[in-house]
């Protein structure tokens, strides 16, 4: 029985995946029914009645009449659903709760209609493809939904990212840990932790759900055959995510610009913007197939494009006329989390806001491939010629050069951070210097030095 300072808890992290607030009985009563029918398609929640848009508790009053024509609309979720309406004083405020369980016979059904929940929405699914794959998920059970029994929370649990998921969730940071745990519905019966959970605030979750980790590859040229830098990411979602951002600023060219006279705040221009990237991995976190074991995310950098790969097609309760309107998630789980973070936008509109970004920066549309593995093209600003090619590459490995005979010690950071120049031109550019014999390196990569052999330009 949910109590007065469980209300609290709630209001004050706001509503998501497993938490909907109305300030008081709709009009349509059915409304309620929709909530809960899509929590107990999902995997459960709670409704709170007198919570306005503000999330302040006011209360509200339901008189018998409300109170049956609400349960009467309960009792038409088929096959039956224990849920009912119970009312809790919270601080002389009378609130009506609906608890939702996540019911074990899915899919339930409201005239003739499945709810199901994306995110911190409600959607109706309308057409035979989508509850195609609704069935088809419920069979096997939300892949986040289910439970993990190797995951120990008393000593797997990241302990350093909890403050960080409570401070950009607008969560209080007094609230404890297993209350925490307790309103996100995290656990399955009893004390397990679901997989979509282990991932979000696991340590090293990869160790326990094998290949859930990020992959970043950058290559030389247009194609696959040379390598010039593969870093794998594990740790927990928010982690990978953070780390790729951090790798792929380090492989594009990111400007500067000074806002504000006398010296401002430096505002960072990616040559494709940012925004389009941190939409995409999450996306590719969120509704990446976990039961595919065999395939990770791979961010892939060339000369003339990056691609983001993710395993698992489109989600077949999205029709292809309907790409880029709806959103439909693998792990509701995972995405409302993210959504508590403030990392995803409004539902189902990521791929419009990739293409009007692109066409704001005159950069091509965004490509996408949806059948097998989903992946995302995104072109580069310029396809150089090899004239040109040749000429910056020429241009930069001078600038090296010259820095190493200053400091034979510098690594190819150190040299992309002193001429601002990407990791992907730096290493090119020794690559070049080293074929053409003028250096050389002695000792490993990180405690060796270069070695200038022609001291000529």
């Amino acid at each position: 029985m949910i109590t007065a300072d469980d209300i609290k808890l709630l209001v004050s992290s706001g509503e998501g995946y497993n938490a909907e607030f109305k300030v008081s009985v709709p009009a349509k009563v059915k409304e309620l029914s929709e909530e809960v029918c899509a929590f107990a398609n999902a995997a459960g929640g709670v409704l709170l009645i007198g919570v306005n848009d503000a999330n302040e508790i006011k209360g509200a009053t339901i008189d018998n009449v409300k109170r049956s024509a609400i349960q009467n609309s309960l009792n038409e979720i088929t096959p039956h659903l224990a849920c009912s309406l119970s009312f809790v004083e919270v601080d002389g405020n009378t609130m009506g709760v609906l608890e939702v369980p996540s019911g074990p016979n899915k899919p339930y059904v409201l005239s003739g209609a499945i709810y199901v929940r994306i995110g911190p929405n409600t959607q109706k699914l309308t057409t035979a493809e989508q509850m195609r794959d609704f069935f088809q998920q419920a069979d096997k059970i939300y892949f986040d939904e289910a439970p993990c029994k190797e995951f120990v929370v008393d000593t797997m649990v990241a302990k350093d990212f909890l403050p960080v998921f409570k401070t950009e969730s607008k969560i209080s940071v007094g609230i404890s840990d297993e209350q925490l745990f307790k309103n996100l519905k995290v656990y399955t019966d009893g004390q397990t932790f679901k997989n979509g959970a282990v991932l979000f605030f696991g340590q090293q979750p990869e160790t326990i759900l094998d290949k859930a980790i990020i992959r970043c590859v950058a290559f030389q040229g247009t194609d696959k055959r040379f390598i010039i830098d593969d870093k794998p990411y594990g740790g927990n979602l928010y982690q990978q995510y953070f780390q790729a951002m951090q790798w792929l600023k380090g492989k594009l060219n990111v400007s500067y610009d000074i806002e504000g006279q006398g010296g401002g705040p430096r505002k960072e221009i990616w040559e494709i913007p940012e925004t389009i990237f941190k939409e995409a991995i999450i996306n590719a976190l969120s509704h990446r197939d976990y039961y595919d074991k065999g395939a990770v995310i791979n961010i892939e950098v060339f000369d003339d494009r990056v691609e983001i790969s993710n395993p698992g097609g489109l989600v077949s309760a999205i029709p292809e006329a309907e790409f880029g309107k709806r959103s439909h998630s693998r792990n509701p789980l995972i995405f409302g989390l993210f959504a508590r973070m403030h990392l995803v936008e409004q539902v189902g509109s990521g791929i419009g806001r990739m293409q009007e970004l692109m066409n704001n920066a005159h950069l091509p549309e965004p490509v996408f491939q949806k059948e097998g593995i989903f992946i995302l093209i995104l072109k580069r600003p310029v396809v150089a010629s090899e004239k040109s090619s040749v000429k910056g590459s020429v241009k930069s490995s001078v600038k090296i050069l010259e820095l190493l005979k200053l400091d034979n010690s510098l690594t190819a950071s150190e040299l992309s951070d002193r001429l601002d120049l990407s990791i992907i031109t730096i290493k090119r550019g020794l690559m070049k210097l080293q074929k053409e014999r003028k250096i050389k390196r002695e000792g490993s990569d990180k405690s060796g030095l270069w070695i200038v052999l022609n001291d000529t330009n």
